[in-house]
């Protein structure tokens, strides 16, 4: 559901602080984020335990027509939380991927099929114009701050995402929030988008973990130290 999350800990921020950003927003660039121009609302379970499951607000930017990449907030509003990040990739550059890497990547048919990925706001025949191409994607997310224990700080290990592939898998109540809060129904969805078609050929099956689960995991390992890089690189 949206984030009900505690208040981060610290101190509100001061008039001076604020007065200090509108002051650089207004002489400095933001290319990167201004390249942002859509928001899509879905659903993402932790890729080691699909009862974890978190309401993600993806704002995204296109790198080309085959790629893009999103911010994750865990709601629309000013004090959303970042909680993660989102590649999103063709087919065509994922079956480019090397086999250990495909596994981290996850499909987006069921999402967008089902009608639990959507773009709030947004008319249905317009949204499904780009949803259309999203259906055939594949994307690697991982999550920084899991909210869902209800962490008021991002703690541990950044953790590996996955998405719906099947009916049956989202909590009931989750999806109903989001269908009251929205107006919407992905029922209704599902029925507009029956014509839509996934990859070309069909999901990989490497693809969602391959189907087992996938955990990040911190390992001691021994640490070069600088006297092993060429100086000429130093």
């Amino acid at each position: 559901m949206a984030s009900t999350q505690p208040p981060v800990p610290g101190e509100p921020t001061h008039k001076t602080t604020a007065l200090l950003e509108k002051g650089t927003a207004a002489v400095q660039s933001f290319g990167p984020v201004n390249k942002i121009h859509q928001h899509l609302c879905a659903f993402h379970f932790y890729a080691h335990d699909m009862t974890r499951q978190v309401e993600a607000h993806h704002f995204c930017g296109c790198q080309n027509e085959e790629m893009r990449q999103c911010l994750i907030y865990d709601s629309p509003e000013p004090n959303a939380r970042l909680i993660g990040l989102e590649y999103i990739v063709s087919e065509s550059l994922f079956l480019t991927l090397p086999d250990e890497e495909k596994r981290l990547w996850h499909s987006h048919e069921y999402e967008v099929k089902s009608g639990v990925l959507f773009m709030p706001g947004v008319p249905g025949p317009v949204q499904r114009l780009d949803l259309e191409k999203v259906c055939k994607t594949y994307g690697k997310v991982c999550h920084f701050w899991q909210v869902d224990r209800g962490d008021t700080l991002p703690l541990g290990l950044p953790q590996v995402m996955m998405s719906l592939t099947r009916d049956g898998q989202i909590y009931d109540e989750l999806a109903r929030d989001c269908e009251k809060r929205y107006g919407m129904s992905f029922e209704k969805e599902r029925e507009n988008r029956a014509y839509m078609t996934g990859p070309v050929h069909g999901i990989h099956p490497l693809a969602n973990g391959g189907g087992k689960g996938v955990k990040t995991v911190l390992r001691e390992v021994e640490c070069k130290p600088i006297e092993s890089v060429p100086r000429v690189f130093v």
